[in-house]
């Protein structure tokens, strides 16, 4: 069984409470762009206990607590799973604002149920990714949506960006979410983003705002100055997905890019 876990960016991200169980109450919008993953797997050979092999990019994590594994641990405590050799290569950088872990992990819930011929449906689904990660059910069927709460209550919008032009531009830096969370202000929004991304893209620049990068701006200027860069190079909007380092540019034409920025960019394509 073979999947590919695709990216997220966040358009617009809004610290709007801190919550009772220790997390925060969110507004963005999760929508999904082309740089993906692949996980496979198969039954394995072995009597007891899985295997996992992890190529491309080398995302530091030790097996117990690589998110494919800890979704696999979550599905089995429902159903019952025979032991696995599972294979994923990364593409999408860890720690770096895209959800790739958080995908990897969706993807493999919804490709056990497939893989073991489950009735599970998709309500099932998001129930054992929220175990996961607060933005693991959005993966789970992954749609631009509204998402607030955690990030787990997801309302599908329109896919407004299609035929525009992205670019994702990593600098290798890794920014803690918890540390993000702590240094961010809360806010309250006047104007929903679902409300805001129907407007036209040029006028995103002033109004489509991502909390944390203050924060990660300010610890980090390069990641700020490759957010200049994407706009002198023609970006409609640009902005940090999550909590960084990611950032993007949406163009409506495919853009040169800068010599500058071009060792930086690890997605180039339609959204």
């Amino acid at each position: 069984m073979i999947s590919f876990p695709k990216a997220k960016i966040n358009l617009g991200l809004r610290v709007t409470g801190k919550r009772t169980d220790g997390y925060h109450d969110i507004e963005t919008v999760f929508y999904p762009v082309g740089l993906s993953d692949a996980l496979e797997f198969v039954l394995s050979k072995q009597k007891s206990g899985d295997e996992i092999v992890v190529t491309g990019l080398d995302i530091k994590t030790r097996k117990e607590n690589n998110l494919v594994i800890k979704a696999l641990e979550a599905f089995r405590r429902r159903h019952p799973v025979p032991p696995l050799r599972i294979h994923l290569h990364k593409a999408i950088p860890s720690g770096a604002g895209l959800g790739g872990g958080s995908s990897d992990a969706a993807c493999m819930i919804r490709s056990l149920a497939k893989f073991l011929d489950l009735d599970s449906n998709l309500d099932e689904i998001k129930e054992v990714a929220l175990e996961i990660g607060s933005d693991c059910p959005f993966f789970a069927d992954p749609v631009p949506s509204a998402a607030s709460g955690r990030g787990e209550i997801l309302k599908p919008v329109k896919s407004i960006l299609e035929g525009y032009h992205i670019l994702l531009v990593n600098p290798g830096i890794t920014i803690s979410t918890k540390e993000a969370y702590y240094n961010t202000r809360i806010t309250t929004p006047e104007t929903s983003l679902e409300e805001l991304i129907m407007l036209p893209l040029k006028r995103w620049k002033k109004l489509i705002i991502n909390d944390f990068e203050d924060y990660a701006f300010r610890l980090y200027p390069q990641i700020e100055d490759l957010k200049k860069s994407l706009y002198k190079a023609g970006a409609s909007y640009s902005s940090m997905s999550g909590s960084g380092s990611t950032i993007y540019g949406i163009f409506e034409e495919k853009p040169g890019i800068p010599e500058k920025i071009r060792k930086y960019v690890i997605y180039d394509g339609l959204l």
